[in-house]
């Protein structure tokens, strides 16, 4: 291995590699099964690796990382249903069904407290367009402006998203919390 490569290829262990970890919590909660996640945080990496020249020295490595992620989860996405599934925005209500938290949980708080095999399933069965802001905002907790620059949208729309996303889960688990006595 010439200097050269090595120098790269530390330079990549010390700045993407620490990153594996939250890579792969992504890919589970993007792809619904650790087999696929595996899958896509390796294609990840490959790729990442493949173009670490082009990364800037400096910048969110994290955000370059998922968008990588991302880009690649969508294409496989695209390729195995020739078509994402649409959404209706103005089915998603705009209030709160849990008015016991309604105030005070502008960031998804409450999902980060009862995330279980459930939460997990629900967040599974949200529409991409709604569930890549959710993981990346309330299980990662990455910021709006991360996840803006991640997915490639104005931080409004990402706002948007994540409020009708939550709202969407707060409605299917909405039964699964009062059950479980999280709500009253």
């Amino acid at each position: 291995m010439s200097e050269d490569a090595a120098r790269r290829r530390q330079e990549f262990e010390r700045e993407a590699l620490v990153h594996l970890d939250m890579l792969y919590n992504v890919a589970l909660r993007l792809s619904g099964n650790a087999s696929d996640a595996d899958d896509l945080v390796q294609e990840t990496v490959t790729k990442a690796y493949r173009a670490w020249d082009k990364y800037e020295p400096g910048t969110n490595c994290r955000a370059w990382l998922v968008t990588i992620l991302r880009n690649t989860f969508i294409n496989q996405f695209r390729r195995e249903s020739k078509r994402p599934s649409s959404v209706e925005y103005e089915s998603v209500e705009e209030t709160s069904i849990f008015e016991s938290v309604q105030d005070r949980d502008p960031e998804g708080s409450f999902f980060r407290y009862i995330v279980d095999d459930e939460v997990t399933r629900a967040i599974q069965e949200l529409p991409e367009e709604f569930r890549i802001p959710v993981v990346l905002s309330d299980v990662e907790g990455m910021s709006y402006a991360e996840i803006a620059e991640i997915l490639e949208l104005p931080v409004g729309t990402v706002k948007s998203r994540l409020f009708r996303g939550r709202r969407r889960l707060q409605q299917r688990l909405y039964e699964y919390a009062l059950e479980m006595g999280y709500i009253r």
